[in-house]
């Protein structure tokens, strides 16, 4: 049936109420195209209408990537209304749990002896814990259920150890005791292991990395290069007074921008500038213009593992949804307001062709951060540390930066590389303890800092307040258990 318009337009026009009429629809109608088109446009600030709550801190920065959680397409196992957003946990943090070992794998509920605990808590699903845009029941790390849940299968424990009687159910997974996932510092045999530890380690070092061993992208350069090497577009001439902001395709100062790459591991690994500043040869074999600014993608030719890593965390995970990068403007924390606009991509932590890694461990950091935590970084023992490693006055690893603690450094196949996604020691935070602390620190004592607000809040620029006791009852508790078993010997 066709709607015929112009008598009802005429009938508007010659009706007295007919501009109020006329003005109802256009807003109505305004409405609707704001709405609609939020709903198909592209993940962009059109789809802020449609979040139905605040998103968690370790969400929000791709909460207008609605299909990064929604999308059923993305599913290998085909969609279905039940596991649409389960897979998208697992396609994200799938490969960290299984590098934190986790203590609750899915798997591990399968036998049919849990059904009936599944139907109080269903453990193999993470939105039970996990849910989005409920921010008046989030927890800390993202929990969105009442913090007693081990309770619900952990009943027994006061009765099975005496030493957790009178404890709080609420109080598991306080640092430096238990956490539901990742207990890699918290199991009993590694608390007992580093019993009686020291608080500080005689020998207090980070393990060195090996920049050329690190690499785990495709592309290996054959040769060193020198200034003379350097492939440039021919254009190109070298002005002494250039200065980098200024670069163009008609002047490059050679004497000082080439000098800085010259006396980098680039130039010495054989990556020239076309390796950066062009693309790949298009399927005719020409090759890709030049590019002033060097895309994520040419770093990862090299820098695989630092460039994924990159992308699961806070830094990078906008780009790995296809958003433009974060800027400070988009933090929760506090960020100086000079860097609000700065894009976080390789070059702002590496930035200019000195890929200055000291610059990049500390000075690129509080340059946005301006948080508690940041702020007391210079006053604190860990600062003089670094700084007395840089004068040459400290041995080399004994200097604690930022990227010591947030960017750790960890054992590869091909050696020591340093993991990008500065989140990753702080999902829990206990992480960083046996990844970093324990580098310099005893783990006693290493809990204990991570589990003091105000000693984190200073930068461990103060001694915590209270010591964690989970090393000291683990051990107490394999005592015992030896002590049954040679009372056991006894009396064969």
């Amino acid at each position: 049936m066709m709607i015929q318009l112009k008598p009802i337009w005429n009938a508007l026009r010659e009706s007295p109420n007919g501009p109020k009429w006329l003005t109802w629809a256009a807003i109505n109608l305004s409405i609707a195209a704001y709405f609609g088109y939020g709903l198909v446009a592209p993940a962009s600030s059109h789809k802020t209408a449609w979040l139905p709550g605040e998103t968690t801190h370790g969400h929000y920065q791709i909460e207008l990537d609605c299909n990064a959680c929604h999308d059923p397409g993305r599913s290998t196992e085909g969609p279905s209304g039940a596991d649409v957003m389960q897979d998208a946990c697992i396609r994200c943090h799938g490969a960290q749990l299984d590098l934190a070992k986790d203590t609750h794998p899915a798997n591990k509920f399968r036998d049919p002896t849990n059904a009936e605990r599944l139907k109080i808590l269903d453990a193999q699903n993470c939105l039970t814990c996990h849910q989005e845009h409920v921010p008046e029941q989030t927890l800390s790390m993202g929990l969105t259920m009442p913090a007693d849940y081990c309770w619900h299968c952990h009943q027994e424990v006061a009765d099975s150890r005496p030493s957790h009687r009178g404890m709080a159910y609420d109080s598991c997974a306080t640092a430096g005791c238990h956490n539901y996932h990742d207990n890699r510092a918290l199991y009993e045999k590694y608390l007992d292991d580093h019993h009686g530890q020291s608080d500080h380690l005689e020998l207090a070092a980070l393990p060195q990395r090996s920049t050329l061993e690190s690499l785990s992208g495709a592309f290996r350069a054959q040769q060193s290069l020198t200034i003379d090497d350097a492939d440039h577009p021919s254009s190109w001439t070298t002005d002494p007074g250039f200065s980098e902001n200024s670069a163009s395709e008609d002047s490059l100062s050679g004497d000082s921008l080439l000098d800085d790459w010259a006396t980098t591991a680039h130039a010495s690994a054989g990556v020239n500038c076309s390796h950066c500043h062009r693309g790949d040869k298009d399927s005719a074999g020409d090759d890709a213009p030049w590019s002033e600014q060097v895309a994520i993608e040419r770093c990862q030719q090299c820098h695989e593992r630092q460039v994924e890593s990159f992308k699961t965390g806070k830094h990078g995970m906008r780009l790995a949804a296809g958003l433009s990068p974060m800027t400070p403007d988009l933090a929760r924390l506090p960020m100086h307001a000079g860097q609000a606009h700065a894009e976080l991509d390789c070059s702002a932590c590496h930035s200019g062709h000195r890929f200055d890694t000291q610059f990049a461990a500390t000075d690129a950091c509080l340059r946005c951060h301006a948080d508690d935590h940041s702020l007391a970084y210079g006053d604190s023992s860990h600062a003089a540390l670094w700084r007395d490693e840089l004068a040459g006055n400290g041995p080399l690893g004994s200097g604690v930066s930022c990227a010591t603690c947030h960017l750790p450094r960890l054992e590869g196949d091909s050696g020591i590389w340093v993991n990008h996604d500065q989140n990753a020691s702080l999902r829990p935070n206990e992480t960083m303890a046996r990844q970093v602390c324990t580098h310099c620190h005893g783990l006693e004592y290493s809990l204990s800092a991570l589990a003091d607000p105000q000693t984190v809040a200073s930068c461990f620029g103060d001694p915590p307040a209270e010591r964690i006791k989970s090393v000291q009852m683990a051990h107490e508790w394999f005592e015992q258990q030896e002590a049954k078993r040679a009372a056991r010997r006894d009396n064969r």
